[in-house]
C-alpha cells in the first residue's frame, strides 16, 4: 500500500498540468459544497435569531408609519429610523380582552456617534413589562441598565465601560450583545428613562423631525403577546377596529416575505451546488478516461514487469483520491477565506438576516466537503479503473504504441 501510494504521488508530481486541472475540478466541487452549505446554514441561523428577537404576536405602530415601505426594515432589522404615538395608546389597549403580555418600545436615529462611522438606531424598552429585549439583554449584561447605561449590538465599535455621546448627552457602555446576524448588531438599545432622555436632547438641538412631540408622552410601537386562550386575529381586528390612528400588524406576517426570501435562495443554492456536481462528475470521468487512453502504453509495461490487473486499478483509483483530497482542501480553504471574514460584508449585500453557524459545525460542513468531492474523484476514477482492470495488455501495447 505504502509503494502505491508512493508511485502515484510520483505520477501526480510527474504530470503538472494534468493534475493542476483535476485539483482545480476537485476544489471547485468543495468550494461550492461548503460555499452553498455554510450560506444558507447562516441565513437560516439569522432568520431564528430574527424570531428570537422579535418575540411578540402583534405590534402596535402609527399608521402612518405603517404605509411606509421601510416598516419591516426599522422594526425587524434595525435599520435607522423612528415615529411617535401618544403612549395614552398603550393604556387603552391593555384594556381589551385577550391581551397577555403588553410593553412599549421606543426608536430614536442617531446622529454619528464615536462608536460608529453612520447614524444607528437607539432602541429603548420598559425592563417593567418588556418580554423581548431584556431575556437577550441579561444574556450578556446579567444585570438591569441603570439610567444612561446602554448595551451595544456586537458590530459596534464600542466596549464595556466606554462613554458614547448621543444629542450631546453622554451614557455608558454596561455591556456588549452576543452576534445576530441582524441589524441589532449596529444598534443600540437601553432603559425607557434613558431614550427619553435621548429623545429630549434631540428635541433640544432640533435635531428630531418629530419637533412638536412631548418626550415623556410618546412610544414608537407597542408589542403584544396575546393570552393563551385568546385568537391573535380577533385581538389584532379589535384594536385596528376601535383605537385610531394607529395599526396593529402581526409579526409573523412581517417576516414572511424575509422566510420565502430565505426559502428561494436555499431551493436555488441547492439546484445550483446539484447542477454542478453532475455536470463535474461527468467532466471528471471524462478526463480520466482521457487520461487512461493517454496512459495504455504506460499500463502495458506495468502488466508486464508483473502488476497485477487490481494493482493496475488501485493506481487510477489513488491518484485520484489523492487530486481531489487536495482540491477538497483547497476548496474548502477558499470557501472559509471568502466567508469568514467578509460575513458581515456579505451580511450588508444580500440585506437579509446573516449568522454563521458555530465552529464545530463549520468544521463539520468542510469535512463533508471534501469527502464529496472525494467520492466523486472515486466514482470517476473507479470507472476508468474498471476499464483498465479489463484491458488486454497485448492491446494496450499495440494501442499504446
Amino acid at each position: 500500500m505504502k509503494r502505491l501510494i508512493k508511485f502515484s504521488w510520483k505520477n501526480v508530481i510527474n504530470r503538472p498540468l494534468r493534475s493542476a486541472a483535476l485539483i482545480l475540478l476537485c476544489a471547485f466541487v468543495s468550494f461550492t459544497a461548503f460555499f452553498s452549505s455554510i450560506m444558507v446554514s447562516s441565513l437560516r441561523r439569522g432568520f431564528s435569531s430574527l424570531e428570537e428577537r422579535l418575540g411578540a404576536d402583534i405590534m402596535v405602530v402609527p399608521y402612518e408609519a405603517a404605509t411606509k415601505s421601510s416598516l419591516e426594515n426599522i422594526v425587524l432589522q434595525g435599520n435607522t429610523g423612528y415615529f411617535y404615538m401618544n403612549g395614552d395608546i398603550m393604556e387603552k389597549i391593555a384594556g381589551f380582552d385577550g391581551i397577555g403580555k403588553i410593553s412599549a418600545q421606543y426608536y430614536l436615529a442617531s446622529a454619528t456617534s464615536s462608536c460608529c462611522s453612520i447614524p444607528v438606531e437607539i432602541i429603548g424598552y420598559d425592563p417593567g413589562t418588556d418580554f423581548t429585549i431584556t431575556p437577550w439583554i441579561n444574556k450578556s449584561n446579567g444585570k438591569e441598565l441603570g439610567y444612561l447605561d446602554v448595551v451595544v449590538g456586537n458590530d459596534l465599535n464600542a466596549f464595556v465601560g466606554d462613554t458614547l455621546t448621543f444629542y450631546g448627552t453622554d451614557v455608558t457602555v454596561a455591556a456588549k450583545l452576543d452576534k445576530t446576524g441582524t441589524k441589532y448588531d449596529t444598534a443600540v438599545f437601553t432603559d425607557r428613562d434613558t431614550i427619553k432622555t435621548l429623545i429630549q436632547a434631540s428635541l433640544d438641538k432640533k435635531l428630531n423631525e418629530y419637533s412638536n412631540i412631548n418626550a415623556g408622552d410618546v412610544v414608537s410601537s407597542i408589542l403584544i403577546d396575546v393570552s393563551d386562550d385568546a385568537n391573535v386575529e380577533e385581538v389584532l381586528n379589535d384594536i385596528n377596529l376601535h383605537v385610531k390612528k394607529v395599526k396593529a400588524v402581526r409579526t409573523k406576517n412581517m417576516i414572511s416575505g424575509i422566510s420565502e426570501s430565505l426559502n428561494g435562495i436555499s431551493d436555488a443554492a441547492q439546484i445550483l451546488t446539484v447542477f454542478i456536481w453532475v455536470l463535474s462528475l461527468v467532466i471528471m470521468a471524462t478526463a480520466f478516461l482521457m487520461m487512461t487512453n493517454e496512459r495504455k502504453k504506460e499500463f502495458a509495461v506495468l502488466r508486464v514487469i508483473g502488476a497485477s490487473r487490481k494493482e493496475l486499478s488501485e493506481v487510477v483509483l489513488s491518484e485520484g483520491i489523492v487530486l481531489c483530497l487536495i482540491g477538497g482542501i483547497v476548496g474548502v480553504f477558499a470557501g472559509a477565506i471568502l466567508l469568514l471574514p467578509f460575513s458581515g460584508y456579505i451580511e450588508q449585500l444580500i440585506d437579509l438576516p446573516f449568522l454563521l453557524p458555530g465552529a464545530d459545525r463549520v468544521i463539520l460542513t468542510a469535512f463533508l466537503a471534501i469527502l464529496s468531492a472525494v467520492i466523486f474523484a472515486s466514482v470517476a476514477a473507479g470507472i476508468s479503473a474498471f476499464r483498465v482492470a479489463k484491458m488486454d495488455t497485448g492491446t494496450m501495447l499495440r494501442v499504446g504504441a
